[in-house]
């Protein structure tokens, strides 16, 4: 299910790129780049490059680079759907999808969605002026909610009667139940999932009303927070989180986001000044938390109490870590309080533990040490061994080691005693975790740099096809990143768009570096002589190593003096194609 890929052209060639960034950051022209200060993070001296022409940008300092729908997605953060639809308004494009069905599902989401706002403005207006909502305003008032606030946030409350909202919305028994509003009793009469209860309002990161949270009022029916059903049609909670609409903004621009458990609590954040504030919606953090967290920000810092955050499962947050790219840190509240309770009492104190939070595994091992008994040997030892244990389940151990020596340092022993101590009851890198970094080490080699004749050569290739295209092959790219990327858009006939689609994500971001590039002034004939002597003097040195390990020189010594000739002659550029003939035409009997 997706967009049909004539749709996704036309709206990338009928969007303005220029103009599209120009609203975030302003643009000026330079040659043939527009050049202007990264959208993306900050800088004093220009380094973001826009190229109209290929509808690419690139920024040199920090190497966000992509095309209008990736900047919309970074931008805005949203799917590829959600940019390219984005952008298809914008440009007045009536979009097509690959499933038939797919605009009469997005047809139904509006109305679900329509559904739940509805709900939400019946909700607020009973909170503001229904004379029985007295109890929940003075619920909230104690909490040092006021009507702005309400307002703000969209708070609520559910009206004590059976059936207040399904009546106010007179909508199907299959809309109520799909929205996540309400159902049929045994009666075959509509009724109201929430009552007599203040409403939080759950919205998408879009902005978008998907789902409620209810708590009870004091002495209310039980339980204290009923959360919408993951039945309803519009809604997750294991990837949707609270409050991520209001924080996404403050969250980009420091580059962290914090996360607590409670509604109150990002409403108490958000009051104290931590606009970067979410929470996840009655379930423990899950991987698509994680994965949406990494959109908004590389840092996430919990904020729960001390027992919760410590008690947070290591092994899944390392490994969020690591697969997405994150880092986990712990503010460390006041015993017995949650942010919200401490916005409320000393916002000043919920800002400074925000600030101070510390990583993830040094939080849990300065727990576990002061819980330990350090008065006696035996004491020591244990707490040793605790902390340790919980510093070898890190899977790095250039993270792992230090805190071992710290551990050793305070609980009296040395760094070697307690290895010693761990080292048989910690597993082995299993061959799985071998391969993994086997498999890293030689993407890290497949992406390395490529020589700049290469990308010189690559950005020709791209702007100025005509000149060099039936010069280039791929044996005259030495780096293999170079080479993958040359067979990549000869296939693809020099179409940027299209040879990324078929590239990973390290050689797209070469790609649109060398497409946003400013195009170098500089005639074919000095990029192509230069790329043929580095090859010739390779393969020259590659013959040369063959002779000498298989005693075979007088088979291979006319390439090699040939090839070293070649190379010699090259040194200054040619003023013709007439003097590289001979070399181009060696390199073609290669075998590719």
């Amino acid at each position: 299910m997706g967009i049909v890929a004539e749709d996704v052209r036309r709206v990338r060639e009928q969007t303005d790129i220029v103009q599209l960034i120009s609203e975030h950051t302003q643009l000026r022209k330079s040659g043939t780049q527009w050049m202007g200060l990264c959208p993306f993070h900050g800088e004093n001296t220009p380094s973001f490059s826009v190229n109209y022409e290929m509808g690419v940008y690139h920024c040199f300092g920090c190497g966000e680079s992509g095309d209008a729908i990736d900047y919309v997605q970074n931008k805005q953060h949203l799917d590829f759907a959600g940019a390219v639809e984005y952008l298809a308004a914008k440009a007045n494009i009536s979009l097509r999808y690959t499933d038939s069905n797919e605009n009469e599902q997005r047809g139904r989401r509006k109305e679900l969605l329509d559904l739940v706002q509805k709900a939400v403005d019946f909700y607020h207006d009973c909170l503001i002026n229904r004379p029985d909502a007295r109890p929940a305003r003075d619920y909230l008032r104690s909490r040092g909610y006021d009507g702005e606030v309400a307002r703000q946030f969209s708070l609520g409350w559910a009206p004590k009667e059976w059936d207040g909202l399904s009546k106010h919305l007179n909508t199907s028994n299959k809309n109520l139940e799909d929205a996540g509003l309400g159902a049929l009793n045994k009666y075959n009469n509509q009724y109201d999932f929430f009552r007599d209860r203040i409403m939080f309002p759950i919205f998408n990161e879009r902005g978008e009303a998907v789902a409620f949270g209810g708590r009870q009022l004091p002495d209310g029916e039980l339980p204290k927070y009923k959360n919408t059903s993951d039945r309803a049609k519009i809604y997750s909670k294991k990837e949707t989180l609270y409050g991520l609409n209001w924080a996404k903004t403050e969250a980009s621009k420091v580059s962290e986001i914090v996360v607590c458990e409670g509604y109150t609590d990002v409403i108490g954040a958000h009051l104290a000044g931590i606009e970067r504030t979410v929470a996840t919606c009655g379930t423990s953090m899950t991987e698509y938390h994680a994965k949406k967290l990494r959109r908004f920000a590389p840092r996430v810092v919990l904020a729960y109490d001390a027992d919760k955050a410590g008690q947070a499962a290591a092994e899944r947050v390392y490994g969020w870590e690591e697969q997405f790219e994150l880092e986990f840190a712990v503010a460390e509240l006041p015993e017995g309080s949650d942010p919200g309770d401490l916005a409320r009492h000393d916002p000043a104190a919920l800002r400074r533990a925000i600030e101070e939070a510390k990583p993830f595994l040094q939080f849990r091992i300065e727990q576990e040490l002061k819980r330990g008994d350090l008065s006696t040997p035996e004491g020591r030892a244990r707490t040793a061994a605790n902390a340790g244990h919980l510093a070898m389940e890190h899977p790095n151990p250039m993270v792992s080691d230090p805190y071992i020596m710290q551990i050793a340092d305070q609980c009296l022993v040395t760094p070697d005693q307690l290895r010693t101590l761990l080292q048989n009851t910690v597993p082995q890198q299993s061959t799985k975790q071998k391969n993994a970094q086997i498999q890293d080490k030689q993407e890290e080699v497949l992406h390395a740099q490529i020589p700049a004749v290469e990308k010189q050569a690559l950005q020709f290739f791209l702007h100025r096809k005509d000149e060099i295209e039936d010069y280039l092959m791929p044996v005259l790219f030495l780096s293999t990143a170079g080479q993958l990327i040359y067979k990549t858009l000869k296939e693809t006939k020099g179409d940027l768009h299209a040879a990324r689609e078929q590239t990973d994500e390290s050689l797209s971001s070469v790609l649109l570096e060398i497409a946003a590039g400013d195009v170098i002034d500089e005639d074919s004939l000095g990029i192509l002589s230069r790329l043929l002597a580095l090859a010739a003097k390779q393969k020259a040195d590659e013959l040369s190593s063959i002779a000498r390990q298989e005693d075979s020189f007088d088979d291979l010594l006319e390439d090699i003096n040939f090839l070293r000739r070649q190379t010699d002659a090259l040194s200054e550029a040619p003023q013709s194609i007439e003097p590289l003939e001979p070399l181009l035409e060696w390199f073609r009997g290669i075998p590719s």
